[in-house]
């Protein structure tokens, strides 16, 4: 069986097969449709799974759903135990993502962007390996499409509509042969990967864009700046240019799909040595530490699921 055994849905842990929709609410439901991606972690030393900033990515997409005016209905503390209890309940046993959604419902019979339109969320899980440790790198091109920006769509919304921008990057750096795309926002400096935030190292100081250029307003970006300041790492959140990118010693994007991932080469320049550089591959095993529960000083950050829920204040 290739699904889960049951999803959340509307107010309550629903048998998977029981959730549907008619196919005709399909093409406008999610045009402002916002989500989560939150990702658990398995120990398998102490069987137990943990799941990363839990708090931080629900609190998220509360502020998402009122940014793009979506009516919320459930609290963080509802939707903490609706986590907890869907992972327990398709006892979750491996590396996992997990995927709230809200959305606007009825959309075949009610218009999404008038007075009167109601939302609904549901949250899925599904198995996902980390590459945190397997060496993975990636090759990038800059992208001829621009991020979208503050004036066109709020970038730092987890909004679907916003992924089409880094799709279409993506794509093209496909089709060019790259393995990613990096794009730069409407001022023509670095944004950030496709579903990713950037970071580069260069003469030992990690720098990346700060919140203002055009990027998502990333938990996983937060967690390795603070990591980063507790090692003794320079630290800097400014406007990047393009041609910094190529002359820097590393960079890596990350995000929670992404967590850390190398870049090692950009529009053919070698990055570096064209290997995983020291600072990104430290980062890479601690934050592997800290997604495992295998160190103490960020065990504020993990949720075990057999846990009692108590909401972070």
């Amino acid at each position: 069986m290739d699904t889960p055994k049951y999803l959340w849905w509307n107010g309550e842990r629903r048998p998977w097969n029981e959730c549907v929709v008619h196919v005709s609410e399909i093409a406008w439901s999610t045009v402002g449709a916002v989500f989560e991606g939150i990702r658990a972690y398995w120990n398998p030393e102490d069987e137990q799974l943990y799941v990363f900033r839990l708090d931080e990515h629900l609190a998220r997409l509360l502020r998402s759903q009122k940014l793009v005016r979506l009516p919320i209905h459930y609290d963080l503390p509802t939707l903490k135990q609706a986590v907890l209890d869907l992972l327990a309940a398709n006892d979750v046993r491996e590396d996992t993502y997990i995927f709230p959604l809200a959305y606007t419902g009825n959309t075949r019979v009610q218009r999404y962007d008038r007075a009167g339109f109601d939302s609904q969320l549901y949250i899925t899980t599904k198995p996902m390996a980390s590459h945190l440790g397997t060496g993975m790198t990636q090759s990038a091109k800059i992208s001829s499409w621009r991020r979208i920006s503050e004036d066109v769509m709020p970038p730092r919304a987890k909004n679907i509509s916003n992924y089409r921008n880094g799709q279409l990057a993506r794509m093209e750096a496909g089709a060019d042969g790259y393995d990613t795309a990096i794009l730069l926002n409407r001022n023509g400096n670095v944004s950030e990967g496709p579903g990713a935030c950037l970071m580069f190292v260069r003469d030992g100081v990690l720098v990346t864009p700060d919140l203002t250029a055009g990027i998502l307003e990333s938990i996983t970006r937060d967690a390795l700046l603070q990591m980063a300041r507790n090692l003794g790492m320079p630290v800097q959140e400014r406007t990047v240019d393009r041609t910094e990118l190529y002359l820097a010693d590393e960079v890596f994007l990350c995000g929670t799909a992404a967590e850390i991932s190398p870049v090692t080469s950009i529009d053919h320049y070698e990055i570096g040595d064209g290997k995983i550089g020291p600072v990104t591959h430290r980062l890479d095993q601690l934050f592997e530490e800290v997604l495992r529960g295998r160190e103490t000083t960020y065990a504020r950050w993990r949720t075990p699921v057999d846990a009692p829920v108590a909401i972070e204040a």
